[in-house]
């Protein structure tokens, strides 16, 4: 096992990382910007160093000062949590030349599931749906215009190395393409270095399912589960739950038979998830992509399975087994996680500003995963998330009456969050009897 581990992220998951290590007796250093030297992960962790200045290139994303950091501290691994380089090959690969562990898998299966439309061959080779579309990057408009007119309007465009819902584009007519494929280029080029898109279906009525996968390096490969996404603004998931609500069981089981597929595909190790898009109407469901990495909704599949995947990550990547195989998992009950946001609830315009008052929620079943405290001022340079709230019960009802309790007498003062907005999608009826199929603003798509 490691002796010290080098954290490079900010927020709630740093802490989370900082927590488990703490449980395997293993020190702990921070990387952290200038506008992060006051956070609670830096007060909490074994020892910290500044990588950088406020903005995320600088510190964050920059490669050489986090490997620095990682030589002149004597850490042996690095964890990157998730966002900045959690997802980055070249990141993992340099790792591996210096002598650092990078927990998380390999820099080739990085590379491979990296890339959206190379993910969508290997998925098809594996034996996984796909959603119909384009094989490869698409070369130039006028292939666009026809490859969605063979899969059939509407579409998606999508950045081929995108995520977090950038890069993308709802095209429902052919006139509508040159406009839209060139707004998803430069998209795509601004925000991920690569102007590279492809085009794909879009299922009108469909809900965001995935499923959490790991896998040890002497090839034993589990899934826990599943867990529903379909609550989104703009792409960005809000609320999850798991197991996801009125899935049939057939489309269940091929759901977590498709995810272990795909991770064998490219001898995945490590923590992962493998993302779907379900039809509602008819129950198929496809593949869109494998995050190979850490998600921000892992806490609702630790709550149903009592597995601590931050803690078998570390395991998996200092080279022990998982020990267990898929007859041990064990599924129970039902858990619902709200993403608390720096956000105004209804324009979603973001609120930086310094926390005056904070007070989580806590009582039976209710778990709060935040580096939110009173005095804590919410930098406007990163995401605005600023604190997860989980709850487990039961039964689906008993969970969100639980979250409706747990987000009530939550306080934060000082900046504007979303909690509000929760509130509204916890009493929506199509969300209750889970009919949904998507979110825009606090209005639910019943299916």
């Amino acid at each position: 096992m490691f002796h010290k581990i080098l954290i490079a992220n900010r927020g709630e998951i740093a802490l989370r990382i900082i927590r488990t290590c703490r449980e395997l007796g293993i020190r702990t250093v921070i990387a952290h910007s200038t506008a992060d030297a006051q956070s609670l992960p830096v007060r909490v962790a074994d020892e910290s160093i500044c990588v950088g200045p406020d903005d995320a290139r600088g510190s964050y994303l920059n490669i050489a000062s986090i490997i620095s950091a990682a030589v002149v501290t004597d850490s042996e691994a690095i964890h990157p949590g998730y966002g900045f380089l959690a997802e980055n090959p070249a990141f993992a690969d340099i790792c591996r030349t210096c002598g650092l562990t990078f927990i998380g898998p390999s820099p080739e299966a990085i590379r491979l599931m990296g890339d959206k439309a190379q993910a969508r061959v290997i998925a098809k080779q594996a034996g996984v749906p796909v959603v119909p579309g384009s094989e490869l990057p698409l070369k130039d408009e006028g292939e666009a215009a026809d490859l969605a007119e063979a899969a059939g309007f509407p579409v998606i465009f999508k950045a081929a190395a995108g995520g977090g819902g950038r890069g993308m584009r709802i095209v429902r007519a052919r006139a509508e393409v040159p406009q839209a494929f060139a707004a998803c280029q430069a998209e795509a080029g601004a925000a991920f270095g690569s102007s590279e898109i492809y085009c794909e279906k879009y299922i009108e009525e469909a809900r965001h399912v995935e499923v959490q996968v790991l896998g040890d390096r002497n090839g034993i490969r589990v899934h826990l589960g599943e867990r529903d996404c379909s609550v989104q603004r703009r792409h960005q998931k809000l609320v999850e739950e798991s197991p996801a609500p009125s899935l049939p069981a057939e489309t269940r089981a091929g759901l977590h038979k498709a995810a272990l597929a795909a991770a064998a595909a490219v001898n995945y190790v490590s923590a992962g998830t493998v993302e779907f898009l379900v039809d509602a109407r008819s129950g198929e469901f496809y593949f869109i992509e494998m995050n190979t990495r850490i998600q921000v909704e892992h806490a609702v599949t630790e709550m149903i399975t009592g597995i601590d995947l931050i803690r078998e990550m570390i395991r998996v990547a200092a080279g022990e087994p998982l020990g267990y195989r898929q007859d041990a998992v064990r599924l129970e009950g039902h858990a619902l996680e709200c993403r608390v946001n720096a956000e105004d609830p209804v324009t979603f315009a973001p609120s930086a500003g310094r926390v005056t008052s904070w007070i989580a929620p806590g009582g039976f079943g209710v778990r709060v995963d935040s580096h939110l405290m009173t005095g804590y001022f919410v930098p406007p340079f990163y995401d605005s998330l600023l604190a997860k709230i989980i709850v487990r019960g039961r039964t689906r009802a008993e969970a969100i009456d639980r979250m409706r309790r747990a987000l009530a007498e939550t306080v934060v003062e000082g900046v504007k969050t979303t909690i509000p907005f929760h509130l509204k999608v916890l009493s929506d009826p199509a969300f209750v009897e889970g009919r949904f199929t998507s979110v825009d603003g606090v209005r639910l798509s019943a299916a």
